[in-house]
């Protein structure tokens, strides 16, 4: 019997992180409650409570009290990168920064599309403008237009990792601006231009001087 009841939790389990992978309940989304859950899956609310645990423990749902359950992971792969590199020192997520937007600078300025720039263009344009008057916004505009230079790499694998890495490189921007209030405009327009321009050891140099400018106002 025991073998049982864990052979269907672990199939209801499979069915929610089925969905939660297919974008039924994206990240942030709170997932139906309990007797919804026992409806859409036709078992009972104990092994829904239980397969939803499961997913709580493999860190793709999070439990908030007094609001419900909710997508913290699209998948079990994401949300363990996402552990590791949540504890990472500050420093070693700028220097894992660096190594991957001066690549992908590198490769977008190669294979930049006519689309690809006008994307460029548009998110820097955002960015500058709103700097100083919407502080959140241009915060996720700035991770925005870094992910759109990896894009432009047309590498899909080199992409999904970025991807899987966005959350902790969110947190440093928005932690390093915090303690330094700094844009470092200048610097993302000439990598945005050297893109642009097809230029990829331009590119690849302007990546590098704005992470020498983010090092050197690095906090501790």
């Amino acid at each position: 019997m025991p073998p049982a009841r864990r052979s269907t939790v672990d199939q209801v389990a499979d069915r929610l992180r089925r969905e939660i992978e297919a974008g039924t309940w994206p990240v942030g989304a709170r997932i139906p409650p309990e007797p919804d859950l026992a409806a859409f899956t036709g078992v009972g609310r104990n092994t829904v409570r239980e397969a939803v645990g499961a997913l709580v423990h493999a860190g793709m749902l999070a439990r908030r009290q007094g609001s419900g359950t909710y997508v913290v992971a699209a998948s079990d792969v994401r949300a363990t990168v996402g552990r590791f590199l949540a504890g990472s020192r500050a420093r070693d997520v700028l220097e894992l920064r660096q190594a991957l937007d001066v690549t992908a600078a590198t490769l977008a300025a190669r294979r930049r599309t006519e689309d690809d720039v006008r994307t460029l263009r548009d998110i820097r344009d955002r960015r500058a403008r709103c700097w100083d008057s919407d502080r959140e916004t241009a915060l996720a505009l700035d991770t925005a237009l870094h992910r759109a230079i990896v894009a432009a790499s047309h590498n899909a694998v080199y992409l999904e990792f970025y991807d899987l890495a966005l959350p902790t490189i969110e947190e440093s921007v928005t932690r390093h601006v915090a303690e330094t209030r700094r844009g470092f405009h200048d610097e993302h327009a000439a990598l945005v231009e050297a893109v642009i321009e097809g230029d990829p050891e331009n590119a690849a140099a302007a990546a590098r001087r704005l992470f020498v400018e983010l090092s050197a106002h690095s906090p501790g």
